[in-house]
C-alpha cells in the first residue's frame, strides 16, 4: 500500500521501518550520541494510581513499577558480555508534571542508565484526590562500534 491505496490510507508504508521513530542511527535514542551503536529492545507500559494523596510522584512511581514488573530482560547478560550499556528511558504522564520528583521515579529501576521525563497526561479524577499516571519505558542498549 502507499499513496493512492484503494482503502484511502496514504500513510501506510510498504516496508517495515522498525520501531517508531528509530531509523537505525545511534543518535535516534537518548544516550546514543556517545560513539556507540544503539539498539532498541523493549517497550513496556504501566499505570499507577495514588488514591487519596493527590500525589503525582507517587502515582508516577507506581506506574513505572507496574511497567517494569511486566518485563523480564534476559538480554541484560548479553549486553554486559558485549561491553554494552543498558539505557532505560522513562516517560510518565501526570496532570502536574512539574510536581514529579524525577529522582524518586528513577530509583524504581535497579539496572541501566536511567533517564526520566514527566509530561502532561494521566488523569486527576474529578471530585477526588485521586491521580492516575501512565508510564512508558524504552529499553535499549549501546555497544562500542567495531
Amino acid at each position: 500500500m502507499g499513496a493512492g491505496a484503494p482503502d484511502g490510507h496514504s500513510d501506510v508504508r510498504e516496508t517495515d521501518p522498525g520501531p517508531i521513530g528509530y531509523s537505525g542511527a545511534s543518535n535516534d535514542i537518548p544516550g546514543g550520541n556517545n560513539g556507540m551503536a544503539t539498539i532498541p529492545y523493549v517497550f513496556e507500559f504501566g499505570m499507577g494510581v495514588d488514591l487519596h494523596g493527590d500525589d503525582c510522584t507517587k502515582a508516577a512511581c507506581r506506574a513505572a513499577f507496574d511497567a517494569l514488573r511486566h518485563s523480564s530482560l534476559p538480554v541484560l547478560r548479553d549486553i554486559r558480555a558485549r561491553n554494552g550499556e543498558m539505557l532505560v528511558d522513562v516517560t510518565v504522564g501526570v496532570p502536574d508534571p512539574a510536581s514529579v520528583d524525577l529522582e524518586r521515579v528513577k530509583a524504581e529501576f535497579p539496572h541501566g542508565t536511567v533517564t526520566v521525563q514527566a509530561v502532561a497526561g494521566g488523569l486527576r479524577v474529578p471530585n477526588s484526590e485521586t491521580i492516575i499516571a501512565c508510564a512508558s519505558i524504552a529499553v535499549s542498549a549501546s555497544f562500542p562500534e567495531e
